[in-house]
């Protein structure tokens, strides 16, 4: 993952080797069952060490000067929600001095300190935040982030043989793919482009090519109607019945989910005629489980009918900007499902965006379908 700024100065920002992450892991649950969260951090920090110090040394050995840096050395300060952290600024000094003596500079993904000076992580995809992040700090012109694929396709082209990559595509609607599963790009990374205004392009580490540029920068021409279709099987669902519709009971229904950090992504709330109300979310499938005790231990509190969950499920969204200016886009996929007799259990909309919650066993129909519904395989969209 490369940052360029202006000129020929380079940042590389760097993840762990493939596999090594979960190697780490797997060794920190053989010692511990439930190994403390600052411990893992420490531990899984060292992925990025041997990563940067081995491409310092390959660069050195070719004649370019290059020096590595660890997250606490470029001073990238984060909070102290380990395993979740996020960043809260970048000290670039050091960098900047290092570009200015004329070294490729090298750093950490994945990793910072908090202001306790204890090593923290940013989660799953952290490097390509970091990424983001070292070119906001440095107002680099271009963040690079080279992974295994060549681009952003309008579906994964593992299910779709017919998706395409596309040349260009929008923060905004880049945003809402990598929120509803698309696993190009962290959704943080994403976020921290939008913020500074930081153009990205996706390209491949193995092949040549232009890749997407991702830009804040809308095209003056039309845009086409929808940009991709995302999806996400690692999702749950929630439902907490029977609950008194008064002000103040969506906050103790949901407050104590957020305060054991679990991220809520779909809320729905339905209201009976008895006075009474339902009220559905759903969480990462690696939360469903500590979501489901809390809610439970919530439900008590509030004299709830019952609670009940399914980790059974599966969303899957259609993104285009082109939505704010036509109509008629949620009956089209609406009936597109129907007409293949897959059942939707949950709606979101957003201003170009629509979310489905189904039953995951029909998650590729539904893809497949609602790509060839919007025309997605060609090259202008209608």
């Amino acid at each position: 993952m490369v940052s360029r700024e202006r000129g020929d100065d380079l940042v590389v920002v760097v993840s762990a080797m493939s596999g090594e992450t979960n190697r780490l892991t797997s060794m920190a649950h053989e010692v511990s069952d439930r190994p403390p969260a600052r411990e893992l951090d420490v531990l899984l920090s060292t992925g990025e060490q041997v990563t940067i110090a081995l491409l310092s040394m390959a660069l050195n050995a070719r004649g370019c000067k290059a020096r590595s840096c660890t997250g606490s050395q470029v001073h990238i300060r984060t909070d102290s929600v380990h395993g979740k952290a996020r960043i809260l600024d970048i000290d670039d000094a050091r960098v900047r001095a290092d570009l200015a003596n004329g070294n490729v500079v090298v750093v950490a993904g994945f990793q910072g300190v908090d202001e306790d000076q204890n090593i923290t992580t940013l989660g799953r995809g952290g490097s390509d935040t970091t990424a983001v992040a070292m070119a906001a700090a440095l107002k680099a012109d271009e963040c690079r982030i080279y992974t295994d694929v060549d681009g952003v396709y309008t579906a994964d082209p593992r299910m779709v043989p017919e998706a395409r990559r596309l040349d260009r595509i929008t923060i905004e609607e880049m945003l809402e793919l990598a929120s509803s599963g698309t696993k190009v790009l962290q959704t943080r990374s994403v976020e921290f482009a939008g913020k500074y205004k930081v153009p990205l392009r996706v390209l491949s580490s193995f092949e040549e090519g232009t890749g997407t540029l991702i830009t804040y920068k809308e095209s003056t021409m039309e845009q086409p109607m929808i940009s991709g279709i995302a999806y996400n099987s690692d999702e749950a669902k929630l439902t907490i019945r029977g609950v008194l519709d008064q002000p103040g009971v969506a906050y103790r229904i949901l407050g104590p989910i957020s305060d054991a950090h679990i991220n809520v992504d779909l809320i729905i709330q339905n209201v009976s005629e008895d006075g009474t109300a339902n009220v559905t979310f759903t969480v990462h499938k690696n939360d469903y489980q500590r979501a489901l005790t809390i809610l439970n231990e919530t439900a008590i509190g509030l004299n709830a009918r019952e609670v009940t969950g399914d980790d059974n499920i599966a969303k899957v969204s259609v993104v285009g900007v082109g939505m704010r200016s036509h109509a008629g886009i949620a009956s089209k996929m609406f009936k597109s499902l129907a007409d293949e007799g897959i059942n939707i259990q949950m709606i979101s909309t957003s201003e170009i965006k629509i979310s489905v919650v189904v039953e995951d066993k029909y998650m590729e129909l539904a893809v497949r379908t609602l790509h060839k519904a919007f025309g997605l395989e060609k090259e202008h969209a209608a």
